[in-house]
């Protein structure tokens, strides 16, 4: 006799209660779990990063600055949100708010809030007319004390051709951040109301400070101004004027022409008191002395009457590239990076034997390549060749200088830092540590440096996108739909 099976439920009570008890119970200790994982997080908070490409780590010398910063700075990000570069400056200083507390960070996006845009306008209008009205970055701490950084100084840029079959077409390319750089000086100048003084001599054929020609020094002067927070002037030591007691710094770039006896006397007194100088010389000066090789050899510096000439390591028959560095303060963050010279005179020590307690002391600091030789002495045998020096002189003991130590860094070019060469190589990099050095700026000689931007981008003229286009929006959907039609007809056979 033939039965029916009773149906059986696939699950019993008590089995759906053990699986129900055992999902309760697995979502606890999941949610444990995310919980400690935060606290020990919000103890020992560590960041790690995805990719290089989101990597911010801010340099020892940013993080020099920002333990030293005592005060309150609110930092306005008054910037469009979409614009390509956005994301990296809220994580930069986003890494800043996170090294020092008195930091706050308020992003205002100007295109779609034009109400908290409009109360930024309002409370910096005497900034906006100057810097105008979009992007900027606004460090604010407080009793009027202000600065701002231009977003389209941010970034270094390059021209690039883009494929155009039918005309030439050029972009704007990326491939440098200065973030870190600017944030930074800013924070310094709002921490030290009072800059440093730096007097730039004038009268004997030095390029200007407001030329903006290809060898001209605009571009020296803004680079001291902004990124290391000196205050520079002209001066002209004519008449009974000395070189002014609140000078901190006194550049003598790229003088063709003698100086005065008086001037080179006032020039002389201001280093025997303690001053400090930072001399560029250039070939232009081989056969018309300034008089400051004098004064330079009687401090242990020795300037050369001839060119150099690195028969490997040049771009050109006129430069020099450096890789070569010696181990001192001023060039010691330049490891691994190099130095484009024009025509450089070479510079080096005096040797002498058996110098008194209270010499100065003369570093070589930069030097030509193994393959070098003179270009007034083409059959030398070719060696290696001092290109600069760092000169430094303490007062003798139980006395007292009126301006301190001596110091002085003394190079044989003064074109590698014009306004066509000051941002190649490694250049900018060197005036900044030079200066720190020169005004005993320690905590400022570890390296911020701009950061290279990697570009990942598929550069194809308007007839390669054409064919992609039909490629991705026919080709492909046409073969699966043809790869489709070929199974269904396999099957119905």
């Amino acid at each position: 006799m033939a039965t029916e099976s009773k149906s059986q439920p696939s699950f019993s009570r008590p089995r759906r209660w053990k699986i129900g008890f055992d999902v309760v119970v697995r979502t606890i200790l999941v949610l444990a779990v995310v919980v400690m994982m935060n606290y020990l997080g919000a103890i020992f908070f560590h960041r790690f990063y995805l990719s290089s490409q989101t990597r911010v780590q801010l340099s020892s010398r940013t993080l020099s600055v920002l333990h030293s910063l005592t005060n309150h700075v609110s930092i306005t990000l008054y910037y469009d949100k979409q614009d390509d570069f956005y994301p990296d400056i809220v994580g930069l200083l986003n890494e800043y708010r996170s090294a020092n507390p008195n930091i706050s960070v308020m992003p205002v996006d100007y295109v779609h809030d034009a109400g908290a845009a409009g109360k930024v306008k309002e409370q910096y209008k005497q900034f906006f007319s100057s810097q105008g009205d979009k992007n900027l970055i606004i460090f604010d701490a407080g009793e009027n004390r202000v600065k701002i950084v231009p977003g389209d100084q941010l970034m270094q840029v390059k021209l690039e051709q883009v494929p155009n079959p039918k005309e030439r077409e050029f972009r704007r390319k990326p491939v440098a951040f200065n973030g870190e750089l600017l944030f930074t000086s800013m924070l310094l100048a709002l921490e030290n109301p009072k800059p440093f003084k730096a007097y730039y001599l004038e009268g004997h054929g030095e390029a200007a400070l407001d030329d903006s020609g290809v060898n001209g020094y605009l571009k020296f002067a803004s680079i001291l101004r902004g990124e290391n927070y000196v205050d520079v002037e002209p001066l002209r030591l004519l008449g009974a004027d000395d070189v002014p007691m609140d000078c901190n710094l006194l550049i003598i770039a790229g003088p063709t022409a003698a100086l005065d006896d008086s001037e080179l006397q006032k020039v002389d007194h201001y280093l025997t008191q303690g001053g400090r100088l930072f001399a560029l010389l250039n070939y232009f000066s081989i056969k018309h002395p300034t008089g400051l090789e004098e004064i330079l050899a009687r401090r242990g510096v020795n300037v050369g009457s001839d060119v150099v000439h690195d028969a490997v390591n040049h771009y050109s028959d006129n430069d020099v590239v450096v890789l070569n560095f010696s181990q001192h303060p001023a060039v010691n963050p330049l490891t691994k990076l190099a130095l484009e010279l024009v025509l450089p005179r070479p510079v080096g020590e005096i040797k002498t034997e058996n110098p008194p307690a209270d010499a100065p002391r003369v570093d070589e600091l930069a030097f030509s390549g193994a393959d070098s030789t003179l270009v007034g002495e083409p059959g030398e045998t070719p060696r290696v060749y001092p290109l600069m020096v760092a000169v430094e002189q303490k007062p003798v003991a139980g006395a007292s200088n009126a301006r301190g130590t001596m110091r002085m860094i003394v190079a044989g070019d003064s074109f590698f830092l014009d306004n066509q060469l000051a941002d190649i190589a490694a250049n900018r990099d060197f005036l900044g540590y030079a200066v720190n050095w020169l005004l005993d700026r320690t905590v400022l000689l570890e390296g911020i440096g701009p950061r290279k931007v990697t570009e990942f981008r598929l550069l194809m003229t308007q007839a390669q996108q054409q064919n992609v286009r039909w490629i991705l929006l026919g080709a492909l959907p046409g073969g699966v739909l043809a790869f489709g039609w070929l199974v269904w007809l396999a099957r119905r056979k």
